[in-house]
């Protein structure tokens, strides 16, 4: 499916301005402050930020990355989450037009992007995400075309499973904590939009990358083994491609096993 350039650029700027919403989220979510009030201020000289200079990406640019009041540097992260949820708004727009189904993938995808930065920073997936995600991304599935209410349980109770099974199986063996219950969960409301068979693409997707990326940041690492590394991510990754290409890289994968 594709888009006019009108509307792509509608999706852009819808979406860089829900990202300045998730920088919020990303902010306060740990630290248990209300997303809605105040309003945002400078984390260095508290001044509270005017909405000339709150506008997504382009006031960073304006500002030179820097607050207009006390000089205080403005962290990359921000524009860059801006940028990211608006890309991913036009990903959106392309892939399934302005359509509802094309807005409730947004809205899941909009949530893996405030998982994966909390995780980032804290490596805690909040419950305050995930468990109400759950039902909510369930009752997605009345609404769009590609799962059935029944696909949405079965991923539910597969993607919290796996991740359970295989974090039980650990801590049998190693008498360690080698998954934490956010991840499990996280999989679970995963599972709610995706069904079982985007859960076995993600967890494939993600330990696939994961794997890599951790061999490298142990390698650069003087820890080794005992290097942490968030999984969170890795599942948000693996989730956003099966959306947008999880059916073509399955059928190409079972086209080389023929």
């Amino acid at each position: 499916m594709t888009s006019s350039l009108p509307l792509n650029v509608l999706a852009f700027i819808f979406g860089a301005c829900i990202g300045s919403f998730l920088n919020v989220c990303i902010y306060r979510i740990p630290a248990a402050v209300s997303i809605v009030h105040p309003g945002s201020s400078c984390p260095h000289c508290k001044t509270m930020i005017s909405f000339y200079d709150n506008i997504p990406i382009v006031s960073y640019l304006v500002l030179m990355g820097k607050c207009r009041h006390c000089k205080a540097p403005i962290a990359l992260r921000y524009p860059f989450v801006e940028f990211l949820t608006g890309i991913l708004a036009v990903a959106c727009m392309v892939a399934f037009g302005p359509t509802l189904h094309g807005v409730l993938n947004f809205f899941f995808i909009a949530t893996l992007i405030v998982v994966t930065f909390i995780d980032l920073d804290h490596r805690i997936i909040p419950d305050v995400i995930t468990l109400p995600g759950i039902p909510v991304f369930f009752l997605f599935s009345f609404a769009i075309p590609t799962i059935s209410w029944l696909d949405s349980i079965i991923g539910i109770l597969v993607g919290g499973g796996c991740l359970f099974s295989v974090a039980w199986i650990y801590h049998a063996i190693t008498g360690r904590d080698g998954m934490g219950g956010g991840d499990i969960k996280l999989l679970a409301m995963m599972g709610a939009v995706m069904g079982w068979e985007g859960i076995l693409f993600t967890i494939f997707a993600a330990s696939a990358v994961g794997t890599v990326v951790g061999l490298a940041t142990m390698i650069k690492s003087s820890k080794g083994m005992r290097l942490a590394i968030p999984f969170g991510p890795f599942l948000a990754l693996g989730g956003i491609l099966y959306l947008f290409f999880g059916t073509a890289i399955i059928r190409w994968y079972i086209h080389l096993l023929r």
